[in-house]
């Protein structure tokens, strides 16, 4: 079989109603060197002209380490044209021994026109039954779906920071979300980049002795790569979330306020800065200033605190990547509702 991984082809056309029979064909080629795995089925869906390219160099990397059943799809809407096609592929890697080939199936669609309307019954026609199903959305959600889509969506992949509307696209994930009766997992890849940058806060406080400084927080500040800027609001809201803040006064200008319990002023400041999506984030207490910023090497955080009488001993973390390979890996690692997310975007949502 030809290296399809290395090459990242779309692999072979077929006719949508062969899509079957030629799978088997194809593993029967491929007998006693090549085993099919799959784990989760895993759909890719994008209006963007290069997508199916690009998608399946994604779905070549993931299924290094996540066997699925792959669904690539490339859709255009307003092309005047009806029209669908088809392709087939296996994504292989050796096994430990070095003798056998481990393989993802990828089916791969671009559909046109009309044809689009199909998304529903293509995509359910193809799943590998009993598997869990992830669909990520690739770009804004339309104003009108098929409601059948989400009845087998178990979790919905999107990433925020490519919505030029926050409100009106949440909105549309809530309303998919009810749709499917509460059954859906939400995964927000904006919120994936703020892992390590929300461990690395997070670990100030792991001591009880310095939860004082919570009731003593005087101002945040974040840094945030061009674009964005909800990923900085995102952080916020986790902080307003976890430290029962509400917002006071609404952002201007990048600043904004928030009160806590005690009706306390917490002053945020917002600054735009190339580099990381976050970059420079400092918490300012009565007495202490917390630091995390990206380390020179590009690919550590380094943290540190210091006050009047205590000077600054930086300490190194891992960084989260960008790459969306490695942001999409670790939804897939992941089980369980992200509650947590739900409640900072609850927080700030006027200011999304």
């Amino acid at each position: 079989m030809p290296a399809i991984a290395e090459s990242y082809s779309l692999g072979q056309q077929v006719e949508i109603t062969n899509i079957g029979s030629e799978l088997k064909k194809l593993w029967l080629r491929g007998e006693g060197a090549m085993t099919r795995a799959s784990l989760v089925n895993l759909a890719l869906y994008s209006e963007a002209p290069d997508a199916l390219d690009k998608n399946t160099q994604i779905i070549a990397k993931i299924a290094d380490n996540h066997a699925c059943r792959a669904i690539v799809i490339s859709a255009d809407p307003n092309s005047r044209e009806s029209r669908a096609e088809a392709w087939i592929n296996a994504h292989c890697h050796l096994t430990r021994s070095g003798k056998e080939q481990i393989c993802s199936e990828q089916l791969s669609f671009r559909l046109q026109g009309p044809c689009t309307g199909l998304l529903a019954s293509i995509v359910f026609s193809h799943l590998d039954s009993d598997l869990p199903f992830y669909l990520w959305w690739q770009g804004e959600l339309p104003e009108s779906m098929d409601p059948q889509l989400w009845a087998w969506v178990d979790r919905l992949i999107y990433d925020s920071s490519d919505w030029k509307n926050f409100g009106v696209q949440m909105r549309r994930v809530e309303i998919a979300q009810e749709e499917a009766k509460q059954r859906i997992v939400l995964c927000d890849l904006n919120w994936t980049r703020l892992d390590k940058i929300r461990v690395a806060i997070a670990q100030f406080f792991d001591h009880p002795a310095s939860h004082h400084h919570f009731a003593e927080m005087k101002s945040v500040t974040v840094d945030y790569a061009p674009g964005l800027k909800s990923t900085a609001i995102l952080l916020i809201g986790w902080l307003g979330a976890q430290l029962d803040w509400k917002v006071n006064k609404p952002t201007r200008n990048g600043s904004c306020r928030f009160l806590d319990a005690n009706n306390r002023k917490i002053d945020v400041e917002l600054h735009e800065s190339p580099g990381s999506p976050i970059g420079k984030v400092v918490l300012t207490s009565r007495e202490i200033e917390f630091v995390v910023a990206p380390a020179k090497c590009g690919d550590l955080l380094e943290v540190s605190r210091s006050g009047q009488n205590e000077r600054p001993l930086p300490q190194m973390m891992p960084a989260q990547s960008n790459d969306p390979v490695s942001l999409l890996s670790q939804e897939l690692m992941r089980g369980g509702a992200h509650r947590v997310y739900l409640r900072a975007v609850n927080c700030v949502r006027e200011l999304l």
